[in-house]
């Protein structure tokens, strides 16, 4: 019965937090809507939803997620020094292709996001096979350096986590 009221827990915590986090204040009125917010979108969404992700280490989610945003505010500092200290002919642009271990269609998911959230580095596209994941790097002088990084800082992580 609860398994029917609420399909997916994590989603419902999640959108009642990021609700009471978007309107900055915590009222009555508000905490109602996170509620409901939690509660009727999985409710709604839950159709879509036939195969819950399984987590095989949630725990290792936390890490994942600190070294993410640890890695987001270097690679800001890193993109403005980029911008501001270097000529338009002194940057390199480079096109990594990066060989997919993972098979989890949401381990995937999650490894494209990481890329795309990093600022200085884009997923462009993933191959039909979802064998290899298409990045964009706004600078480096050396590519298999950046797909070796990826590889062992956020795609083994993500193994650990999904499969």
């Amino acid at each position: 019965m609860l398994r029917r009221l609420i399909p997916h827990p994590l989603l419902s915590l999640t959108l009642g937090v990021v609700w009471l986090a978007l309107v900055n204040k915590v009222t009555p009125g508000n905490l109602i809507l996170a509620v409901l917010f939690g509660f009727v979108v999985p409710l709604l969404t839950a159709p879509y939803w036939p195969n819950r992700p399984k987590l095989r280490n949630p725990v290792a989610m936390t890490g994942y997620v600190l070294i993410v945003l640890w890695d987001i505010i270097v690679a800001n500092v890193e993109v403005a020094a980029i911008i501001l200290f270097r000529g338009r002919d002194n940057i390199h642009s480079k096109w990594v292709d990066i060989p997919l271990d993972l098979t989890s269609s949401e381990a995937i998911t999650v490894l494209a996001g990481t890329i795309t959230m990093t600022p200085g580095t884009v997923s462009a596209t993933l191959s039909a096979d979802a064998g290899s994941i298409l990045v964009h790097c706004l600078h480096t002088d050396d590519p298999a350096a950046v797909r070796d990084q990826i590889k062992s800082r956020y795609e083994r992580r993500l193994k650990e986590i999904f499969e």
